[in-house]
């Protein structure tokens, strides 16, 4: 096992995916993992109480371990949102329920997968794209620890184990590059082309937000998700709001204050947030924790690399 994937072993915390022990050893991944897989679906296997019981997923981390850099130079690409109308919330936010309504409750949602034998979720967010049924989500949420997860599905504005909008099952789930070959933490990025539902594509069904991609650092932030790890119980949309910042320790993730727990890992970051529609430029994904630092959350910056795994996914 190389180095890089010892060091980032020792990064998994205890309880993160199981009520237990998370196993140190994980398998070692060759350089060329394919950054797509075709995804499998048992009919009807997500119910209410399977979703309710799914385990949160979740990474906590701890510095010192070398990552591949992120390159921050590039100009701006602008993925410009699809519509929807609220009213204005709390900002500064660490952390509570979104009551502003607007677009953001319908796009974003709850994953649901199966992950070694066992149900676990994550949060993600309908994005645009030219296929129309595109999800940005964290890259562990659609592999991790050298496996792709199954049983991939997509709630969007998910309410307590009932899927108002259906539930939109994966054809394929894709990663960046840099995730699929060795998991690296500064390109968490996944996302997941959907199978249309009654008829319609995601995107119809309930609008898409826009992505921005090189956009920059130390923006103001708003970010969601479906925490399901106490204090949390999963049942509601959940944001986080603030100036952000840059990571000097791990990472060259962005930073924000904000205390939601495992669950709300791929949960959309937004730049350019407007409360009263509920409409923003997706910037980031919740990706992880600092286990001594409590009350921050650190998500990816979209650079190029999480450009090229998004254009691979709106075109499939």
């Amino acid at each position: 096992m190389n180095r890089h994937r010892t060091a980032l072993s020792v990064l998994l915390s205890a309880g993160a995916l199981v009520a237990g022990a998370l196993t140190a050893a994980t398998p070692s991944i060759a350089a060329d993992a394919p950054a797509s897989f075709r995804q499998q679906q048992t009919p009807g296997f997500w119910t209410a109480e399977r979703m309710r019981s799914a385990t949160p997923l979740d990474v906590t981390a701890t510095p010192g371990a070398s990552r591949t850099p992120v390159a921050t130079t590039a100009a701006p690409t602008v993925v410009a949102p699809t519509a929807a109308a609220a009213s204005p919330t709390a900002f500064p936010q660490a952390g509570g329920a979104w009551t502003g309504g607007g677009a953001v409750v319908k796009t974003s949602g709850r994953v649901f997968f199966t992950m070694g034998g066992r149900t676990a979720s994550c949060s993600g967010n309908s994005i645009t794209s030219a296929n129309g049924s595109t999800v940005m989500t964290a890259g562990h949420c659609v592999k991790y620890q050298g496996a792709w997860h199954t049983n991939w599905v997509f709630v969007p504005a998910y309410s307590n184990g009932s899927a108002p909008y259906g539930q939109w099952s994966a054809t394929k789930t894709f990663a960046t590059d840099q995730w699929a070959a060795s998991e690296d933490m500064n390109h968490d990025v996944g996302l997941a082309v959907v199978a249309p539902l009654n008829g319609q594509t995601l995107s119809q069904a309930v609008g898409a937000q826009g992505v921005l991609f090189n956009g920059g650092y130390n923006k103001k932030m708003y970010s969601f998700g479906f925490p399901a790890a106490a204090p949390y119980d999963g049942s509601k949309l959940v944001y986080c709001s603030g100036n952000s910042g840059k990571d000097f320790l791990l990472t060259k993730d962005h930073g924000l204050g904000c205390n939601m727990t495992g669950g709300s890992s791929g949960g959309p970051w937004f730049q350019d947030f407007n409360e009263a529609t509920g409409l923003g430029m997706q910037v980031s994904v919740n990706s992880f924790g600092y286990v001594f630092f409590p009350n921050r959350m650190f998500g990816p910056y979209l650079g190029n690399e999480a450009k090229a795994a998004y254009d691979k996914a709106q075109v499939s």
